[in-house]
């Protein structure tokens, strides 16, 4: 019998407390066909490649997990096939708790949440981090990003499932903002020139 996909998250004891919420049988329909899905699709990809932001969740040998979050300019996290995540890992505190949890257990999920579109994506797998391949760091590196790579992750990916945005916090990048905001300003600016051109002062608010 072939196991459904989202096992990698619905283990036995999920499940039992699934049946005694009630919530067992929607969850029973999706796994007869297969579970989630397991392969990156050109929509996924986008989503991927379009965030600043993800959060690496490991953990060690005896299960002790470990959340760390990365960041970069859209585009770090680079989609290499239907199963392959990449990005380059910068230089940060050395700590290496990621790195040493996966030598040990390489399962890892990957956590991405965009606050704009309130959607968040979460992608259970495997994870390697690749030392030593400057080759393969230079590719994902994000051309003109001041940081400095150290190695690379490789993150494979077995299954991913989609969240609804309920209870998701609506937040944009200050970058994004500032652009609406001189956007906005500049056509403010522009209506005023022509106001005063037709010799009609502006509403001094």
């Amino acid at each position: 019998m072939t196991v459904p996909t989202s096992d990698v998250a619905f283990t036995p004891s999920v499940k039992a407390i699934q049946a005694r919420k009630g919530s067992r049988g929607s969850y029973q329909r999706r796994e007869a066909a297969g579970g989630w899905a397991d392969r990156i699709t050109p929509e996924l990809r986008a989503f991927i490649e379009g965030q600043s932001s993800a959060f690496l969740g490991t953990a060690s040998a005896t299960g002790q997990p470990y959340i760390q979050h990365r960041g970069g300019p859209p585009g770090f996290l680079k989609v290499l096939d239907e199963q392959t995540i990449g990005f380059a890992d910068f230089t940060g505190n050395r700590q290496y708790i990621s790195q040493g949890n996966l030598a040990e257990n390489p399962k890892a999920c990957l956590f991405l949440i965009d606050y704009g579109t309130r959607r968040r994506i979460k992608l259970w797998g495997t994870a390697r981090v690749v030392e030593g391949d400057d080759a393969m760091i230079a590719a994902l590196m994000p051309v003109g990003y001041r940081a400095r790579p150290e190695q690379a992750v490789l993150f494979t990916l077995n299954a991913w499932d989609a969240n609804c945005p309920q209870h998701i916090p609506q937040r944009f990048a200050a970058d994004e903002v500032a652009a609406l905001v001189a956007a906005r300003d500049a056509r403010i600016a522009a209506l005023e020139a022509r106001l005063k051109s037709l010799g009609i002062a502006p509403d001094p608010y």
